[in-house]
Formats: C-alpha cells, sequence, structure tokens
C-alpha cells in the first residue's frame, strides 16, 4: 500500500520505489515527497552521493516532518540513524505518519503489527526479549478511547447540548424510580450519596436491593461512600 502510494504520489516525477528498505534511506523520496504533499522547501541538495551528505539530508527532512506533524522527540519512531541503516520498522512508522497526516483518506488496514525481538549482550550470555508493536492504528483501543471520550466532547465541543442531554436522562431515570415513588429533579445533588443511584441499578437489573445493605438516608460521607 505505501509503495503504490508513493509511486502514484510522484508518478509525473518519473520516481519509482520498489523497496521502502533500499529506495527511502538515502532522504531523496522523502525529499520529493514532502515537497509534492505538503509543499514543503526544503534547504538540501536533491541528490546526496555521500553518507555525510545523506545524513544531514535526512536530519533537515526529518526535522521538517516533525514540525509538521507537531511531534515532540519523545514521540518519534524513528530517527536519522534508523532511516540511514535501512531499519525498516522505523521506515514504516515514519511512512504511516507522513501518510495519516497529509492523506488522511488513505486506506490504510488497522491493527497492522509485528513481533520485534530484541538481542542484548550481557555478562551471562545473549538475552533476547520479544514485543509486539502496531505500524497502524489500533482500531480496539481508539474505539474504546472514543467512547470514554463522548462526554468530554459534549462538554467541550457542544455545551449548549448538556441541558437537553440532562432532561433525557432524568426523564429516562424517573421511568424507572417513579415506581418505587421517588422522582429525581437535579441529577448532581440527587445522585451524590449513591441512593438513587442504587436504586436505580435494582430496577433496571430487575431484583430487590437489601435495606439492610445500604444506607438508605445517609447521614454522613462514609456512609454514602
Amino acid at each position: 500500500l505505501l509503495i503504490d502510494w508513493i509511486n502514484s504520489t510522484l508518478k509525473e516525477e518519473h520516481i519509482v520505489v520498489k523497496s521502502l528498505e533500499e529506495d527511502v534511506y538515502d532522504g531523496l523520496v522523502l525529499h520529493h515527497l514532502l515537497e509534492n504533499l505538503g509543499s514543503l522547501k526544503l534547504d538540501v541538495d536533491k541528490i546526496a552521493l555521500t553518507e555525510k551528505k545523506q545524513r544531514q539530508k535526512l536530519s533537515v527532512i526529518l526535522e521538517a516532518v516533525a514540525k509538521c506533524l507537531q511531534l515532540e522527540g519523545s514521540q518519534l519512531k524513528w530517527s536519522v540513524e534508523s532511516i540511514l541503516s535501512k531499519d525498516l520498522l522505523s521506515t514504516l512508522h515514519l511512512l504511516v505518519a507522513i501518510a495519516k497526516h497529509f492523506e488522511p483518506n488513505l486506506a490504510m488496514p488497522s491493527n497492522v503489527q509485528v513481533e520485534t525481538i530484541t538481542i542484548e549482550n550481557t555478562t551471562r550470555g545473549l538475552k533476547t526479549t520479544t514485543a509486539v508493536e502496531y505500524i497502524t492504528e489500533n482500531k480496539e483501543n481508539s474505539e474504546a478511547q472514543s467512547k470514554d471520550d463522548a462526554f468530554d466532547e459534549l462538554f467541550s465541543r457542544a455545551p449548549d447540548k448538556l441541558d437537553a442531554v440532562k432532561k433525557v436522562f432524568l426523564q429516562f431515570v424517573n421511568q424507572h424510580v417513579g415506581k418505587l415513588g421517588l422522582s429525581v429533579k437535579d441529577i448532581e445533588s440527587q445522585f451524590s450519596d449513591g441512593v438513587i443511584l442504587l436504586l436505580l441499578i435494582g430496577q433496571l437489573e430487575g431484583y430487590f436491593l437489601n435495606l439492610r445493605d445500604f444506607f438508605l438516608t445517609p447521614a454522613s460521607t462514609a456512609e454514602m461512600v
């Protein structure tokens, strides 16, 4: 997908990528991509033949990428040295980040992961550790995150609709606790001691809560807790 995307983006410049490891490391493709996608004019040579020139060129390019994507150093999953050494994992992370920023509608498959193996030379011999690393978005986590953030978005983006949402919740609560002869008029104050919440759960789940298990009229914070 990434190779096809790069080749279609740079078609008019007659650049053809066949291998991400072999064709991206020297900065030429990255340079043309950024100029084409982000209209960025970078003060670097078009072609860098020596390793020193390639390292300098990559340094300028990756600095521009971090600035465009508004990423701090600790958030970067690549470096000049890793790209220059043809590290595929770093190259994939870099290209996916560029694609997501400049081509958000690109049909990138989610949950693409690789198992990485790290071998460390210690005094006792070789130590091997394995880990799973996501190349593209972990959709299960992002979906869970989006569910957690639904009310945060309501507060920040549509505070004017908050009263309407509260009204719907009040109707829902009273529809169920009304069967117990109770009425809720204020969500904040009447839910703070936990009593209405317990009775509501009992009604929704269809069971009777033993009144000896909690304080029906709590008189202290400890009883509320």
